[in-house]
């Protein structure tokens, strides 16, 4: 009876707040009886749950406290604060459809969410998603893919080669047979196929048909001391006429004054391919259709194969003196002149450098070839500049290791664009030769816009 009575007090201590209570909980029972027909389904589920939410929020505050609990007011504000979480994540009803939002997407994009770093609260019992980031290639990466993607197929890397050494052993039988008087030394091949530089596709490479001289009956001339004024360019003389008249040697036949011309030598070669060879039952006996291209300077063959279409140049070249020279003259008037090239001493010095610090020149080298090879506008910059801006820059920067390539690689780009705007690209084996002499104010213009943009921004020489 006592215990009643303590009750009985207790209720009318709080009897102001309990009728409030009983109040707000008649509200809350005609809401819900009449929220299906008001609010519908999912209205009425979502009021359903904030009104258990509140009234657990109700029945928590005027319920009497455990006294001998001392976690009872830590774990009543816990089961508040999930009650408020409850109330929070519950979603809200769509809302009507108006008239004007019939011309919207039902798609919108989404955005973006953007992490908390404090952390989210996660709902009790959702399966725990590991998200992988998307990672973002640097330009060391990017270099090595691209790398990648330049190797030739191993079918067309074999292939081209065996195509173009019996091409080369078919033209050095029909020349002793034809011309036995002229020496023509062993035929070779040469190209970047060869060098382990190969870029893109295995579609070209070059014949070289020595031309042996009597060293005693021929001299050299630097371009550099003629009227051409250019150093990189050579006439071979004949000397000794008083003692050894024309005739002496089989090459006189290729006279100009008393200068062996290329430009002869390439329209005798020129008329013999064009004309002399059967070149159907050659390419008949090869497996292949081989056709000389008619109206071209140079001494080209088109190749076409089941698997490749290969281009073979043929040029004369002359060893003297520790020179090398092509049958290539200028275009003009001048046709005794034979263009000194450096290839081979290029690639033999990348080849010696790397094999010296175990350096990445050669893939760097085989990279920038592609990238130049694949925008029309660099073409011109493909082969020798690059390779000669590789030399110069070896001079300077040590570390050439593969983990310093896009450092090197961001490098060559640099020095090309100042060279391109000064228009001078000094030869790392003869510094009195211009190898930018040849190019057109528009194509430099061209090919220093390009290049300046990718100093910023590397990768778009890459796609």
């Amino acid at each position: 009876m006592a215990v009643f009575w303590q009750q009985r007090g207790r209720r009318q201590e709080n009897g102001g707040l309990g009728s409030v209570i009983d109040g707000l909980g008649s509200v809350f029972d005609v809401l819900l009886a009449n929220a299906r027909l008001v609010l519908g389904v999912s209205g009425a589920a979502v009021l359903a749950i904030a009104t258990l939410a509140v009234k657990r929020l109700i029945d928590r505050a005027t319920s009497p406290r455990d006294e001998g609990d001392p976690k009872a007011e830590q774990k009543s504000l816990e089961e508040s604060w999930q009650d408020l979480a409850l109330i929070k994540t519950t979603p809200k009803p769509p809302k009507k459809q108006r008239r004007e939002d019939l011309s919207e997407p039902l798609l919108s994009p989404a955005r973006p969410v953007v992490p908390d770093p404090r952390g989210c609260s996660v709902p009790l019992g959702a399966p725990q998603v590991k998200s992988s980031p998307l990672r973002c290639l640097t330009l060391q990466e990017k270099l090595l893919s691209y790398s990648s993607q330049l190797a030739v197929p191993e079918i067309q890397a074999s292939l081209v080669p065996q195509l173009a050494r019996s091409i080369c052993t078919q033209l050095q039988n029909f020349l002793r047979s034809k011309c036995p008087e002229l020496p023509f030394g062993r035929f070779f091949l040469s190209g970047a196929l060869l060098d382990g530089l190969e870029v893109l596709a295995a579609d070209h490479i070059h014949l070289m048909l020595p031309v042996v001289l009597d060293t005693g009956l021929w001299s050299l001339i630097s371009g550099e001391d003629t009227v051409v004024r250019d150093p990189q360019y050579w006439m071979i003389k004949r000397i000794d006429l008083g003692y050894f008249p024309r005739g002496c040697s089989p090459w006189d036949r290729f006279l100009v004054g008393r200068y062996l011309s290329s430009s002869v030598l390439n329209e005798t070669l020129h008329k013999l391919l064009v004309a002399s060879i059967n070149w159907p039952a050659i390419g008949g006996l090869l497996g292949c259709a081989i056709h000389p291209v008619v109206a071209s300077r140079e001494l080209k063959l088109e190749v076409k194969h089941d698997q490749v279409e290969l281009n073979v140049t043929l040029f004369p070249v002359v060893e003297m003196e520790d020179k090398v020279l092509l049958a290539v003259p200028p275009e003009g008037l001048v046709e005794n002149l034979w263009l000194e090239s450096f290839y081979r001493a290029e690639v033999s010095r990348v080849k010696e450098l790397d094999a010296g610090d175990s350096g990445a020149r050669q893939l760097c080298l085989r990279i920038l070839n592609g990238v130049c090879r694949s925008q029309p506008s660099l073409h011109k910059l493909g082969g020798s500049p690059v390779t000669h801006i590789i030399l110069h820059l070896s001079d300077t920067a040590s570390d050439w290791a593969e983990e310093n390539l896009a450092n090197r690689f961001q490098q060559v780009l640099e020095e090309l664009v100042v060279s391109l705007e000064k228009g001078v690209l000094l030869c790392y084996f003869n510094p009195k030769i211009n190898l930018f002499s040849g190019l057109l104010e528009e194509e430099i213009d061209e090919m220093g816009f390009v290049l300046y943009r990718a100093v910023s921004e590397p990768e778009l020489l890459l796609k």
